[in-house]
């Protein structure tokens, strides 16, 4: 099964929902055993089809914030949780999708991603209706690379995850960027550690600035904005910052936590790298940053569990939408015309069947009242004709194949080995021959052959040892 990673930009803001556009987007190809088969940038349209989609959501379209839920789930849930967040949004929290970490929290506590909902709607459906049916979607801070456990009992960063203060003895903690000082209060240190890393230059969404290359152009003292991505454990956030500012924005969030600084590497379409917002000249701007390939982005967001596309989001590849019909008209259009030729096909047999089985009838029903004129009533013309020849039989002296005569002679010639003493009784009625064997004669397995070869059919009852014997034809 094939698998399609798609890293997204951020939603401008200033951007009206009607002028929404995507620029070309950088992709990665996986097939069924995780080789890379494509890398590269296009557009929504011409993106490769996979099996399964995963589209990495940028920082800055989500909050993520944990919060104690209440015991309900699938629809009653979803109407809960705008009520649940609403005090820690700006935006009506109506207008927003809210997404639940399945991996629950300490405290009982879990952690919530809030995303602008027409924004994700308008992702979800433009992807759906470029044909990518099976959707995911994961924040992109659970792509970056996990740092060293410090060392701290389990429990307290737990309760770090859960958004609660924890203490601890250690009064200092060092930070990974050069030239920051941590600052430290005397007695507290935070125990999770600060993964960050610049995803490159900010991309616009608006049309205008699609036509001009998708990259923002303002700089702030000759400094191209980039987008920073944050982890602090399960949680992570999103900023816009000029590139020069990147490490005196992190020594301010981080405190006395230590920081692993990374750089997005190895982009689809920004080789050679020689552009202002390549990496190699953001490097100049941000420093102590470690690469950070984007195969290797891509590839931890298949381990991602937290998929986005809850609720009303959800992936449905069957479901039969407008665009998914219009990819089916054709087979739908052969399997109806199939369906209408065999029904005519079936009633056009069943016509003629039944105008051959009256002309049969017909036929059956002239020759019995030729044959028989004194006739009156005609209800089953091949059994009244059997019984009538039956009765000329009689008159005339003739014996039926079904009078005992018959069928004893008939037994008479099949006994062959059996002795004709070693029958005891026999019995004729309803036109067959009940045979009685006496104990000690036990009839051979050929016996019934011989019925046959005679006209005869012969079969004994398990029950009483008889063998019934009637006319086989």
């Amino acid at each position: 099964m094939s698998t399609l990673i798609v890293l997204l930009p951020p939603r401008d803001p200033a951007v009206p929902s009607q002028e929404w556009q995507l620029p070309e987007l950088p992709f990665v190809l996986l097939d069924k055993s995780g080789r890379t088969q494509r890398a590269g940038r296009s557009a929504l349209a011409l993106l490769p089809r996979a099996s399964s989609t995963v589209l990495m959501v940028a920082a800055r379209d989500l909050l993520m914030m944990p919060a104690k839920l209440p015991p309900l789930r699938g629809p009653r849930l979803r109407q809960a949780l705008p009520n649940i967040v609403e005090d820690q949004l700006i935006q009506d929290p109506q207008t927003c999708h809210i997404a639940v970490d399945p991996q629950p929290l300490a405290g009982g506590r879990q952690l919530l991603a809030i995303v602008d909902r027409g924004w994700f709607r308008f992702i979800c459906e433009g992807f759906a209706a470029a044909g990518h049916r099976s959707l995911r979607a994961v924040p992109v801070t659970r792509c970056l690379p996990q740092t060293a456990t410090l060392d701290t009992p389990a429990e307290v960063a737990e309760m770090v995850n859960a958004g609660e203060p924890a203490m601890a003895g250690s009064a200092s903690v060092a930070t990974s960027l050069p030239g920051v000082a941590p600052v430290v209060a005397p007695g507290v240190a935070p125990v999770l550690p600060m993964v960050a890393a610049v995803l490159g230059a900010v991309v616009q969404t608006a049309p205008a600035f699609l036509l001009e290359g998708a990259v923002e152009s303002a700089a702030v003292n000759g400094a191209p904005r980039v987008e920073l991505a944050i982890a602090r454990g399960v949680q992570g956030e999103g900023l816009a910052v000029p590139a020069n500012a990147v490490n005196a924005t992190l020594s301010a969030l981080a405190g006395a936590a230590p920081v692993s600084l990374y750089m997005l590497t190895e982009v689809p379409g920004n080789e050679p790298g020689l552009a202002a917002t390549s990496p190699a000249k953001l490097a100049a701007y941000v420093h102590g940053a470690s690469p950070l390939p984007f195969e290797q982005l891509a590839r931890r967001a298949l381990a991602c569990r937290f998929d986005l596309c809850q609720f009303e989001f959800a992936s449905q590849p069957w479901r039969l939408d407008r665009a998914t019909l219009w990819r089916l008209r054709l087979p739908v259009v052969l399997a109806v015309g199939a369906l209408v030729i065999a029904i005519v096909g079936a009633n056009v047999q069943w016509l003629m069947l039944a105008r051959q089985r009256d002309a049969i009838n017909t036929q059956m029903t002239e020759l019995l009242l030729n044959t028989f004129p004194k006739t009156t009533v005609v209800l089953d013309a091949p059994g009244q004709m059997s019984r009538q020849l039956q009765q000329l039989r009689v008159a005339a002296g003739e014996l039926s194949p079904d009078d005992f005569l018959s069928l004893a002679d008939g037994l008479a010639r099949s006994l062959a080995p059996v002795p004709v003493n070693g029958i005891a009784a026999l019995d004729y009625h309803d036109r067959r021959l009940d045979v009685t064997f006496k104990p000690e004669v036990k009839p051979d397995a050929d016996l019934a052959k011989r019925l046959a070869r005679n006209g005869l059919t012969g079969a004994i009852d398990s029950d009483t040892g008889k063998w019934t014997i009637r006319n086989g034809q």
